[in-house]
């Protein structure tokens, strides 16, 4: 392979337990890949950037998940109110979620239209991650907790790994602009903070029955609770991300 040219496998299943030998795969990037149940044996692992969902890894031995986790939340303390076990904690979680959102939002106005859509990296430009929390607000909040048929935005941006959201009503190839989507998530953020607001201390709790009607996440009984959960992940991690990509933005102005 020429230094200058990047060999790009995309939307292929033939690595499924496939085994690789004696390979040097440096400097290879793995996007939105999926490594469940990987073995790796005997490998050279040196400034290697990993960031996604990590479970049940083991590294020489040691299973890493429980260490990230706590160092985490050392490095970021609001993530243990993330994890609330009732409604007067579920507000508190969605009220450092805004406040975190807040002056990151305010920077982000300091910058012009272009740079708002602009990709740092390869990975989604600030205006496509707010478009995906758009998303998982009407996946996990609107569809999951509250039912609705058809709570998709058209501008909600789907992940990688939902091939077909047109079902939706998404429309992935949609350009709206930066003030748009800031309207139709501050909509979102409203319809949340409202509902912590009213809801009755045990509500969250109870299972609710599967929303069969087109939409993510996938049909199942779920309690309000663990849908907040997430949605209060996704909201934090994907701010951890803003930041760091508007500090390049910011740095490549200057």
């Amino acid at each position: 392979m020429q230094h200058d040219r990047v060999t790009r496998y995309s939307g292929t299943g033939e690595f499924r337990k496939a085994e690789f030998v004696d390979l040097d795969m440096s400097q290879a990037s793995f996007r939105e890949v999926v490594l469940v149940g990987a073995r790796m044996r005997g490998v050279l692992l040196l400034d290697a950037d990993i960031d996604g969902a990590v479970m049940g890894l083991t590294i020489n031995g040691v299973e890493v998940a429980p260490l990230i986790d706590a160092e985490l939340d050392r490095r970021y303390p609001e993530r243990t109110k993330l994890r609330p076990g009732s409604a007067a904690g579920a507000r508190e979680a969605w009220a450092v979620i805004e406040s975190l959102w807040a002056p990151t939002l305010a920077r982000a106005g300091r910058l012009g239209e272009a740079d708002l859509h602009r990709s740092v990296d390869g990975e989604w430009s600030l205006a496509e991650t707010l478009r995906h929390l758009v998303f998982v607000s009407d996946a996990w909040f609107s569809h999951a907790v509250l039912g609705e048929t058809r709570p998709f935005h058209s501008i909600a941006l789907p992940p990688s790994f939902i091939a077909d959201a047109s079902p939706y009503g998404v429309d992935i190839a949609a350009k709206p602009t930066f003030d748009e989507i800031l309207a139709v998530r501050a909509e979102r953020a409203t319809k949340v903070r409202q509902f912590l607001a009213g809801v009755a201390p045990d509500e969250l709790h109870r299972m609710r029955p599967a929303n069969t009607s087109p939409g993510y996440p996938p049909s199942e009984r779920r309690t309000a609770m663990s849908c907040l959960h997430i949605l209060f992940n996704e909201e934090w991690a994907h701010h951890r991300f803003a930041v760091r990509d508007l500090a390049i933005l910011e740095s490549r102005r200057s």
